[in-house]
């Protein structure tokens, strides 16, 4: 997936752009309201993705994934499913240099290690070509798409914050997040189902059999 581009929204050659003092943006309270609930959101799925990278609790890393990405899956819905955020400016306000999200993408990839790599169809709606993903890959990815959308919140450019969260749920992070969520929930029916024949004869012969 390409990447989206993080265009400064001021020029900084600009000297009148320095001198004027910005303006507080009027926000109306459904967007208010959207972007207090999304950025909950956000901060639990990177509060989570933190803690299972860290190794916190490696026995239920995967259940652990799959809730946080089911949640924040759904305010990326929500998201979609509103009018077009269109921001005042032109431009994105800087919020400073991305965060060096390679720490994470390492740890998350040992985690991952022997089932990281995955295969999906590219696009089910214009063609059926089979491509490879890796799990630790695309929640980095939506990861650094869900916390630039954050940084703005944080500056109170709620906006911004929105425009982002939006945009990039519908180019990139909604669609990984999506094909992650299917891989972990596959993963998480084999180690559930997948039993040796002896142990579910025996657990069969228990049940009806008390």
């Amino acid at each position: 997936m390409p990447d989206i581009p993080r265009i400064p929204r001021t020029d900084p050659t600009s000297q009148a752009a320095e001198a004027t003092e910005p303006e507080a943006e009027a926000v109306p309270q459904d967007f208010q309201d959207m972007a207090d609930a999304t950025a909950g959101e956000v901060r639990r799925f990177l509060d989570t993705i933190t803690e299972v990278a860290a190794g916190a609790n490696p026995e239920v890393a995967i259940p652990l994934l799959l809730l946080a990405i089911s949640d924040v899956l759904a305010a990326g819905a929500r998201l979609g499913a509103m009018v077009d955020v269109v921001p005042a400016e032109r431009f994105e306000p800087d919020v400073g240099p991305d965060d060096d999200l390679d720490p994470l993408g390492q740890a998350l990839e040992n985690l991952f290690e022997g089932i990281d790599d995955y295969s999906e169809v590219d696009d089910p709606v214009l063609g059926r070509e089979v491509v490879r993903s890796t799990v630790s890959g695309d929640l980095v990815l939506i990861a650094g798409a869900l916390a630039q959308g954050q940084r703005h919140y944080d500056a109170g450019q709620v906006i911004e914050a929105l425009w982002w969260w939006q945009y990039s749920y519908l180019a990139n992070w909604g669609e990984r997040a999506s094909a992650v969520l299917r891989m972990l929930q596959a993963v998480l029916a084999h180690l559930r189902l997948d039993v040796d024949d002896d142990v579910a004869a025996e657990a069969e012969f228990r049940a009806l059999h008390p």
